[in-house]
């Protein structure tokens, strides 16, 4: 199932300088791993803020969840899922 997820990063201004540093050196091991996995295969920034769109395809909801929770980032971040489905005029999507 493929799943479009927006997520907007909200840091404390008070976080220590050093763990800000830990979590998002974390945050990046783990995006490049669930890339390679292939369950993160398309990963955008959004212009002007401290938020990405990605696509992820994982099997189901639940399986989204645990790997969106798995994120360093997770406690700081809002998150919007909304669920795929195919377009009949994708041409991607034409034999």
């Amino acid at each position: 199932m493929l799943f479009h997820v927006r997520m907007d990063v909200s840091l404390p201004h008070d976080l220590d300088p050093n763990r800000r540093a830990e979590l998002l050196a974390a945050q990046q091991d783990r995006e490049l791993e669930l890339q390679k996995l292939g369950v993160w295969p398309h990963l955008w920034r959004v212009v002007g803020q401290y938020s990405d769109i990605g696509v992820f395809d994982v099997p189901s909801n639940d399986e989204l969840h645990a790997f969106l929770s798995s994120l360093p980032l997770w406690e700081f971040t809002e998150v919007e899922v909304t669920p795929l489905a195919q377009h009949p005029s994708d041409l991607a999507a034409r034999p």
